[in-house]
């Protein structure tokens, strides 16, 4: 607050003023205010003069103009717009979405001097701690953006007079370190990191934080990205939105209200994954100023083999504007660059189609700024141990979203004409997004073909009809992907449960159907229930979506037809 000569009292008011000013925009209570000017051996009288030191204090801020001091229900608020230590912290804030440099120097402008100068007692002092702590860390917060853009020799004298007053803070050591070897000064910045190597060791019992010592090595390979950064882009990735979305109003939601830096969309191929994934992020790309990304790790698709680490890394570099010169060759060292070149911005990263979270982790930004969405057939159990994602199991859609979905892609005038045959249809698709869409594409490239008749054909061989020579448009094959990462005995029962009686089944019955004990049959279950395969709709007893388990049924014929022609 900027009280400019006006004369705000003895020093114990002056101190009522700024425990208000420190909770600025807060009721503080009178207890508090008491504890905070006069300490824990208070007199009894306190109270009585703390009103009398606010009704003078609401005469002074009076006159500075733009502020009150109001009593509220047990306390007294400082309110207005002129209060220096708000403006700072909204400073600080807007300083994280842009324009950093021009924001924090603002701010730090703002501290004319020490806080509380003048004040004295326990909470005057300590407070006076923690407001510098607040300065240094915007100071710190400056540099950084000043590194980022490019600087480094104009920084020296103020780093090095600041590492002198902070040897054990490594931020600083770090910021120091990268000035040095940017002014030419590379000898100077080894032997600062010595000194402070040994000093952490000698004070502390520890050695330099990770981050510390690859600055180190960088330094001492002679990154040349260390002296010319990356110029930060704005990558703008997503491919278009889905232009047929219902529904996922729930997920939606969770997607909105998650509090996680990873969010893992799991489910079947085909359940809408990728839609849900998309939707949301178009829906948000605003919150994200600094670029959304966007890469298909081919977990399961028609290769094989997912996308490898390394070159994923790659493709997530070059779309930061790293020169290919530039890109390190090891997975730790792309990995370690990339998360470089996204602390401190807001972005988000779309990881679909993952194997596993193997394959995820050293995609992972270390920053609470980002956002990431993965979309994946596996549960991913990893991410929620180890990174506490979020976790949505997606399943199909309702009826009515089913429904909703057809008559947004054929009209409404189509179902209404054959209300029958397309309840039949909607229920043989049994709310597979995939499946409802190729049969919309069935009905359009089949003009004039009624719906009465699509139905039929999906009640006599519905896998033949969701079939397609393109494989993204195959229910089979888009099913057939779940497969490749599964053991020899995880296969035969999968193709065995196609054609198990029953609308579930537990794990007795599948010892028994395998010929296997009741321990592993319990892991080819879980195996499968971990590739979206089966689901547990009663804890002990596993379920096959119908569609699924049609296609399962195409899998055990072709194992009795391969077995009949090896007997001939």
């Amino acid at each position: 607050m900027s009280a400019g000569p006006v004369d705000l009292g003895a020093p114990r008011q002056r101190c009522v003023l700024a425990a208000l000013a420190v909770d600025a925009g807060k009721v503080v209570p009178v207890d508090r205010l008491v504890g905070r000017v006069w300490g824990a051996d208070a007199a009894p009288r306190a109270r009585t003069t703390l009103h009398s030191y606010v009704s003078r204090l609401r005469r002074v801020v009076a006159a500075i103009g733009g502020l009150a001091i109001e009593h509220r229900s047990g306390g007294y608020v400082l309110t207005g717009d002129a209060i220096d230590l708000l403006r700072f912290h909204d400073l600080r804030a807007r300083a994280r979405a842009g324009d950093a440099a021009g924001l924090l120097t603002e701010a730090l402008a703002l501290w004319r001097a020490e806080a509380l100068t003048g004040l004295d007692g326990e909470w005057a002092r300590e407070e006076r701690d923690r407001l510098e702590q607040e300065r240094l860390a915007a100071s710190l917060e400056l540099v950084d953006a000043r590194l980022e853009a490019g600087e480094g020799g104009e920084l020296v004298a103020e780093l090095a007079a600041r590492a002198a007053c902070h040897p054990l803070n490594e931020r600083v050591a770090r910021q120091f370190l990268l000035a040095l070897h940017r002014s030419g000064r590379s000898i100077d910045a080894l032997e600062h990191y010595r000194h402070t190597r040994e000093r952490l060791r000698a004070e502390l019992g520890t050695g330099p934080s990770s981050a510390l010592r690859e600055l180190h090595q960088r330094i001492l390979v002679a990154d040349p990205l260390l002296v010319t950064p990356v110029v930060p882009v704005v990558p703008r990735q997503l491919p278009p939105e889905p232009t047929t979305f219902v529904g996922r109003q729930e997920e939606l939601g969770r997607l909105d209200a998650a509090t996680a830096v990873v969010s893992a969309i799991v489910g079947t191929g085909g359940i809408g994954k990728t839609s849900l994934a998309l939707r949301w992020a178009h829906r948000n790309a605003g919150r994200f100023a600094d670029g959304q990304l966007f890469i298909d790790l081919r977990g399961f698709s028609r290769a094989e083999e997912p996308m490898d680490v390394g070159e994923a890394l790659g493709g997530l570099l070059h779309a930061l504007a790293v020169e290919p010169a530039r890109i390190p060759a090891g997975t730790q060292a792309r990995s370690a660059l990339f998360r470089s070149l996204v602390a401190g911005r807001r972005m988000l990263l779309v990881l679909d189609n993952a194997a596993s979270t193997d394959q995820v982790v050293p995609l992972l930004p270390g920053t609470e700024l980002c956002r990431v969405v993965v979309t994946s057939r596996n549960r991913l159990p990893g991410l929620i141990t180890r990174y506490e994602a979020d976790h949505l199991v997606l399943t199909e859609l309702g009826d009515a979203e089913s429904r909703a979905l057809l008559t947004g892609r054929l009209g409404a005038g189509r179902l209404e004409a054959e209300p029958r045959a397309a309840a039949r249809v909607i229920a043989m698709c049994g709310g597979f997004p995939l499946a409802l869409n190729i049969v919309v594409a069935h009905a359009q490239i089949r003009r004039g073909l009624p719906l009465a008749t699509l139905a039929t054909e999906l009640r006599d061989a519905v896998i033949d009809v969701l079939d397609s020579e393109e494989p993204s448009a195959s229910l089979p094959a888009v099913l057939s992907w779940s497969l490749h990462a599964l053991s020899p005995l995880q296969r035969e029962a999968f193709a065995v449960l196609g054609t198990a009686p029953g609308p579930d089944i537990g794990v007795a019955a599948v010892a028994g159907l395998l010929g296997v004990a009741p321990a592993e049959a319990r892991q080819v279950l879980r195996a499968l229930e971990e590739a979206s395969l089966l689901c547990q709709d009663v804890p002990g007893r596993w379920r096959m979506h119908g569609l699924v388990r049609a296609y399962a049924g195409t899998r055990v014929r072709r194992l009795l037809t391969r077995a009949a022609t090896s007997v001939v």
